[in-house]
């Protein structure tokens, strides 16, 4: 009975979601079209998106597998109103809907290409990616004196490196610059090597104080960058490591709250499909690591959100899918590295809270994303907190969060596998006492392809949300 009532919560939460919107005119960077650009001013190959489209259609479990097995991209999904979005070439759209009984369908990219082109920083081509990172870096880097004070670098350097989206190279050497700044409550720690062996980096920010043991401190986690083509979750995770130092700095006497927690931030958990996404395919899902029994050239890639050891189920994708999970849990180089990092941690840290964010679709997802049979532990006050942390946004930005369960939103009822193995479940289930997966900005109109302008304002209303889960998590209740 007890599931009723979630249901019948997250029926009345979806119910007041803010209706779509279309881009107006002023949304778009007064960029050339770059149609108009030879191909070295570009940074990256943009014709495998020609006459591509993104389109939003009413879902159904039938409509689900025939895109699936056509290979058309899912974007993403509104499950209080029962749509999905999907990437297709323009020619094969009307047929293929057509030929699928779907009415009404609605174009929400219609120029696919520049929409990609507009997400990279100008300037930037293939012939300049190396430079042009060292310049960014040089950048923010020129922006702080000696004679500044701490705050005073914190704040100039994080103007800089917030206006756009950044590299992997550019985030490392920000992230140096922290540590080197701040070296009493920043650690950088490299736990483990991708496939592709780049480092995988976790933040550890702790606020020391004698009068509290670090076995005392409750530690919360949170990740961005699970999937490489989600630019704004990378660029939030950083952008709340800079609210609190920065909170740290302004606010002196909240010393002793913030030395009662302990944070571990992964800002890009997949770094092998990151760099990929600067450099070849802007929308590149999966790690890059080959799938076991394809052509090294032919499919890479497993998605690490299917990888983790719980309730975890063979996909019933393709090989080359993007939803692949691999053979068995934790093939994925970037989870077994998490999860051996965890169990060698789990005694000197306590997790008491997990956020994973993702986008797009302004959603606030609970446990559990495998089904929706299985009641979670808590699930009054799980659902409180996320309300809470939904209306810490709307405060904070007029935005709206819609709070549901992660198996809704992953359709796990349509495609039972679709939910199988998820990092959330994980955390929840083994490690973290209380744990969401936060879909970010915006509800369709770009998509993954968010513009850089909006970096700061959904950096800001997830910190708020943060705020919240932290003096939750700090509660006695």
């Amino acid at each position: 009975m007890k599931f009723l009532s979630l249901a019948f919560l997250v029926a009345a939460a979806t119910s007041f979601q803010l209706p779509f919107s279309l881009d107006t005119p002023g949304d778009r960077p007064l960029r050339p079209h770059y149609s108009t650009l030879q191909s070295g001013d570009l940074p990256i190959d943009l014709s495998p998106y020609a006459d591509n489209v993104v389109v939003r259609v009413k879902k159904n479990a039938s409509l689900l597998r025939q895109i699936k097995s056509k290979g058309y991209k899912i974007w993403g999904s509104d499950a209080s109103a029962g749509t999905v979005d999907v990437q297709l070439h323009s020619e094969e759209a009307e047929p293929f809907f057509a030929a699928n009984n779907v009415d009404s369908p609605q174009v929400l990219i219609r120029d696919l290409p520049q929409a990609i082109f507009e997400t990279y920083p100008e300037k930037l081509t293939a012939g300049n990616y190396g430079s042009f990172s060292q310049s960014v870096s040089d950048e923010f880097s020129a922006a702080i004196t000696d004679e500044m004070s701490t705050f005073e670098k914190l704040r100039a350097s994080s103007e800089v490196f917030f206006k756009s989206y950044r590299p992997l190279s550019s985030i490392e050497a920000w992230l140096a610059l922290l540590e080197e700044t701040y070296p009493d409550l920043i650690t950088l720690e490299t736990i483990g090597e991708t496939y592709e062996g780049r480092p995988f980096q976790v933040v550890h920010l702790s606020v020391p104080d004698s009068d509290v043991e670090h076995e005392e401190k409750r530690t919360i986690v949170v990740t961005g960058g699970v999937h490489a083509r989600e630019w704004v979750s990378v660029s939030s995770v950083l952008y709340n490591i800079y609210e609190i130092l920065h909170h740290f700095e302004a606010n002196p006497e909240d010393w002793k709250v913030l030395a009662k927690l302990d944070f571990l931030f992964i800002p890009v958990l997949n770094p092998d499909g990151y760099e990929y996404s600067w450099t070849t395919d802007r929308l590149w899902r999966k790690n890059r690591q080959p799938a076991e029994g394809s052509d090294e050239h032919q499919c890479k890639g497993l998605d690490i959100d299917h990888s983790f050891d719980f309730h975890w189920t063979p996909s019933t994708d393709s090989i080359c899918g993007e939803d692949y999970a691999g053979k068995q849990p934790f093939e994925a180089y970037e989870s077994k590295i998490w999860d051996t990092y965890l169990n060698k941690t789990n005694e000197s840290h306590k997790i008491w809270g997990y956020i994973d964010l993702h986008s797009y679709s302004q959603e606030i997802l609970f446990p559990y994303a495998y089904s929706c049979e299985q009641q979670p532990r808590d699930e009054e006050n799980l659902i409180e907190l996320a309300y809470g942390i939904s209306k810490a946004i709307r405060i904070t930005s007029g935005k709206y969060y819609s709070v549901l369960p992660a198996c809704v939103d992953r359709d796990s009822d349509f495609i039972p596998d679709m939910g199988a193995g998820s990092a959330l479940d994980y955390m929840y289930h083994h490690k973290s006492y209380w744990a969401y997966q936060i879909k970010l900005r915006d509800n369709g109109s770009h998509g993954f392809l968010l513009p850089a302008k909006y970096i700061v304002p959904v950096g800001k209303e997830i910190s708020a949300g943060l705020k919240v889960f932290c003096k939750f998590i700090l509660s006695d209740d």
